[in-house]
């Protein structure tokens, strides 16, 4: 039985300069990124690397249109190293590179072709909060379905990640806020998960402390404090990713996906809407198993009765960013029976992993109470 892997080698460095340098980036090298942050951070470095924008395939998160548009165009050259520098939708897209024969998206998530890893992969986070970096997951939407498929295959492990803080520094702050939630929920996600160990629960923990301990400095000294903590809260990021990567993730994921593809609603902050309402299903259902554990942890960490973890949970991140009905995103009760089958349909993978199973009422119920 496999408990542990850590497959990516994880670099650290202070300037990207450094990075360039030492990883000796040139014209064997292919380099997927947003237009803003290369400008901004790469062009005066005089890179002779390809270099795409994910701006040119389309804005928000990937879907099989943008990838396969991605693909036709990666395909034309002969590339030794992808390397992807962003968020989780940068890096998710840059993912499916690295594979041999790639040029359908939906082929390769329904896993239609033979998966095999040709290329290697580097990826840099520009956000706090996906863990894609470190992780064996691709997740687009397959418009078709309106909902989120993910390929989760060792093949997508990145061979090094790259962790340079001053990328973060203009991050804006709903994105910090959202990002930085979804690196907290894959934390505690993954400790609960079926497949957590000993392991895993170690960088799940830890990120769980990161993360909310500096979630109550900024609802202290405020907005601006998060500048002094990118340092950390890139690292608690890729912990949490290390710990997800492993373990997996649950229902909160699950539910959030056809909201995502649906209402093109960014992946964190899907995931904040669900996050508390699933943890207290999961703790009425079975409060007596391992939710007790990770309840005492929140416990000590939110400086509450363990009772009322969650409650507790809900006024810390609200004062780190507002959370929103689903209605305002748009969606409405017809929404509520067509997205839990929609879960139900597609979300297997993700409902495996949850603590306890949720019913199809359980699920209809949570869309009807955030709608």
């Amino acid at each position: 039985m496999n408990l542990f892997m850590a497959k990516t080698n994880i670099h650290k460095f202070e300037k990207v300069k450094e990075f360039i340098e030492e990883f000796k980036i040139g014209e064997n090298d292919f380099i997927f990124t947003s237009k803003g942050i290369y400008e901004r951070n790469f062009k005066e470095l005089g890179i002779k690397a390809t270099v795409a924008y994910k701006d040119t395939y389309g804005n928000g998160e990937p879907t099989d249109i943008m990838m396969d548009a991605l693909l036709k165009d990666f395909n034309k050259g002969n590339y030794k190293r992808v390397i992807a520098i962003g968020g989780g939708s940068v890096i998710d897209m840059a993912k499916i590179l690295v594979l041999k024969n790639g040029k359908c998206a939906e082929d390769l998530f329904e896993k239609k072709i033979k998966l095999e890893k040709v290329r290697t992969l580097i990826t840099i986070p520009t956000t706090c909060g996906s863990g894609s970096e470190v992780s064996n997951v691709s997740i687009t939407e397959i418009t078709k379905l309106n909902s989120k498929l993910g390929l989760a295959i060792d093949e997508l492990y990145p061979d090094y990640a790259i962790l340079i803080p001053e990328l973060l520094v203009n991050l804006p702050y709903k994105f910090f806020a959202t990002s930085a939630i979804d690196a907290l929920i894959h934390s505690i996600e993954s400790f609960l998960s079926p497949k957590a160990n000993i392991y895993t629960e170690m960088f799940s923990k830890q990120a769980m402390e990161i993360i909310i301990k500096g979630f109550k400095r900024i609802v202290k000294e405020g907005q601006d404090a998060r500048v002094l903590m990118l340092d950390d809260f890139l690292i608690a990021s890729n912990l949490a990713g290390i710990a997800f990567g492993n373990a997996g993730n649950g229902a909160v994921h699950a539910l959030s996906s056809p909201l995502s593809g649906t209402y093109h609603v960014s992946h964190g902050e899907a995931n904040y809407q669900f996050f508390t309402s699933v943890f207290k299903v999961y703790n009425k259902k079975n409060p007596n198993g391992k939710i007790m554990d990770l309840n005492m942890i929140l416990s000590g960490l939110l400086e509450c009765e363990v009772c009322n973890v969650y409650d507790e949970m809900e006024k810390l991140l609200s004062n780190i960013i507002e959370k929103k009905s689903l209605r305002e995103y748009g969606m409405n009760e017809p929404d509520i029976l067509l997205f839990t089958e929609n879960v139900i349909a597609n979300q297997q993978r993700l409902l495996s992993q949850s603590y306890t199973v949720l019913s199809k009422e359980e699920i209809k119920a949570i869309y009807n109470e955030l709608l």
